[in-house]
């Protein structure tokens, strides 16, 4: 066994594109309870009550739907620079960039399906402002109580065309571990969940069933109980959301989960992921068959078809 490698310290934010920017704004804000923390050109800067960041969505106005990339915050500088050497040697570099307002200096890649990811050190930690100023100094902001009100981000899931290819990427490039994978019976890898730390996962990648390429399936913020799970279906329901599936446990990683569609069609989901960290330092991937996953979610709710066909941007607007 390969020395661990903790170079890359968490997820730090995702870049979501939408062609209807105000609606999506509002979604964010009103209905699912983020804070707005900034703007600049096109693009909203938004945080959910407990993340200690400045962002950790970056909400931007485009013609077109999707991630515009995804960012991870090292353990430290020497870390960014050890891991940009080792993703220079893969060929899959694009380059250093100046910042964001939420960051200093990060470095930019793709993964092999075209996905852009980037990697910083240097962050901008959220100072709460006179009516936001929690109680106690160890939470980044008081709760608000608007909307959904998720706690922190989460995890993101994107589409590929090839997951083995994205598993053999995240470990070299991110020093990522494989937590849990479905393998089906022809022995294709349909479905990888990663983890830089001690979480269950902050990353998964499932197949992309249209062959399209770099597509985004959700982004997912996590909420303290089940109870949230349910108060949020109630409140998508009260403002006309659509809800795709849930509220349900997923049988892979264990999460109480409830996806729904913003305005422009990317897929949110508002989670809680209970108590499960992998604590174990020689952790082996479980691996789910086709014949387990054909059996459906924890609880025997079956996975909806849109889950394998419903990302973004749409398939039209991608080459395969």
């Amino acid at each position: 066994m390969e020395e661990p490698c903790f170079d890359v310290a968490h997820l730090g934010h995702v870049e979501v594109l939408t062609n209807k920017p105000e609606e999506s704004l509002d979604f964010f804000v009103n209905v699912y309870g983020l804070t707005e923390s900034g703007r600049e050109g096109d693009s909203v800067y938004l945080r959910a009550w407990d993340d200690y960041e400045f962002h950790t969505l970056k909400l931007t106005a485009s013609k077109t739907t999707g991630m515009g990339h995804c960012g991870y915050r090292t353990s430290s500088e020497a870390a960014l620079h050890r891991r940009v050497k080792v993703i220079e040697a893969m060929g899959l570099g694009i380059g250093w960039t100046d910042g964001d307002r939420g960051h200093g200096p990060s470095y930019r890649f793709h993964s092999p399906d075209g996905h852009v990811f980037e990697l910083y050190w240097e962050t901008n930690k959220y100072v709460a402002p006179e009516g936001e100023k929690p109680a106690l100094k160890n939470i980044a902001q008081r709760y608000h109580g608007r909307g959904a009100a998720p706690r922190r981000l989460d995890h993101f899931n994107l589409l590929a065309s090839d997951v083995s290819k994205m598993r053999d990427f995240m470990v070299e490039a991110l020093g990522s571990r494989v937590t849990e994978l479905i393998q089906l019976d022809n022995g294709r890898i349909a479905g990888c969940w990663f983890t830089v730390n001690n979480k269950g996962y902050d990353m998964a990648c499932t197949e992309d069933h249209s062959g399209a390429r770099g597509r985004f399936h959700h982004i997912t913020y996590a909420a303290d109980h089940r109870d949230d799970i349910l108060r949020a279906a109630d409140i998508f329901l009260e403002n006309g959301v659509f809800i795709e599936t849930g509220p349900h446990k997923h049988a892979i990683q264990g999460t109480f989960f409830l996806y729904v569609y913003e305005p422009a069609g990317n897929r949110v989901e508002i989670a809680n992921a209970g108590a499960r960290l992998i604590l174990d330092p020689d952790w082996k991937p479980v691996v789910w068959t086709e014949a387990e996953r054909k059996k459906g979610q924890a609880w025997g709710l079956k996975t909806i078809e849109s889950f394998h066909t419903h990302g973004t941007p749409p398939v039209e607007q991608v080459e395969k």
